[in-house]
């Protein structure tokens, strides 16, 4: 905790909203940790001089439909263009942190007018135009928010990984997915692995979604066929199949202020 405070303060910032996970695929394992771990980084950082809000939420599930370097960037790059669905976790998470920061930052009088701002920036253009931006002072392209598929890299090897058994998805052990994509080269066993950006995870399917012998779990984009079977054994070992559908749970779980 000290060293995740000890650089923010030191950045001299006058506000601070964090994003405090919990569930398989978090530090925080259980609700009850996170809320812990949030109250006292909350109650650190105020007694410090530094206005700071946690919001509690779930990641016992992915956030969105990608994992995988190249494929949450096309994903985010989709998202800021409007093209596909905006009214699932991943907009949620996004909305709720911006309301945040607006608020705090004296930008927005509440933080249902900092979410509406948001919101309005996104449905007309001007958060894909200042991402554009962002990306082209960085270094990167003038047009990649156009053409992200000319910049970003694309694996040889796409496969579907299948369920074997009808019902529905009744839950999902994130940690066992990002392991998947780690073992695909996505990510690192040890400091010095080199990462492929190209592989990973796409279109996995959310929670409570019915199934049949034989449908889609999520496309696999690995390296070789051999990382592909890898994956997909973990992948439907991660996935839980059973009945009845699981009732929805919210994103946001809760909101820890001084």
């Amino acid at each position: 905790m000290s060293s995740i405070l000890s650089k923010k303060i030191a950045a001299g910032l006058d506000g601070l909203v964090m994003d405090v996970k919990c569930g398989s695929g978090a530090f925080c394992d259980t609700e009850v940790m996170a809320r812990d771990l949030a109250e006292s980084l909350v109650a650190v950082a105020n007694r410090a001089g530094l206005s700071t809000a946690a919001l509690i939420t779930d990641m016992d599930r992915v956030l969105g439909r990608e994992v995988g370097n190249a494929l949450e960037v096309m994903e985010a790059v989709a998202y800021l263009k409007g093209e596909g669905s905006r009214d699932g976790r991943l907009h949620e998470v996004v909305m709720a942190l911006a309301g945040e920061m607006l608020a705090l930052g004296d930008l927005a009088p509440s933080i249902a007018a900092g979410r509406a701002r948001a919101e309005a920036a996104l449905e007309d253009g001007r958060a894909a135009e200042k991402f554009a931006r962002m990306v082209s002072a960085l270094g990167g392209p003038d047009d990649f928010l156009e053409h992200p598929g000319r910049y970003l890299a694309r694996a040889p090897v796409i496969r579907r990984c299948t369920v074997e058994r009808p019902g529905h998805v009744v839950g999902m052990n994130s940690r066992e997915i990002g392991i998947a994509v780690v073992g695909l080269g996505g990510g690192r066993a040890h400091a010095d692995d080199a990462i492929d950006a190209s592989v990973g995870l796409s279109e996995m399917i959310e929670v409570g979604a019915e199934v049949r012998t034989g449908s889609p779990l999520c496309l696999v984009h690995a390296a070789s066929e051999a990382d592909a079977d890898q994956a997909i054994a973990v992948v439907r070992r991660a996935i839980r199949i059973g009945s009845p559908a699981p009732p929805p749970k919210p994103v946001v779980i809760d909101r820890i202020v001084a």
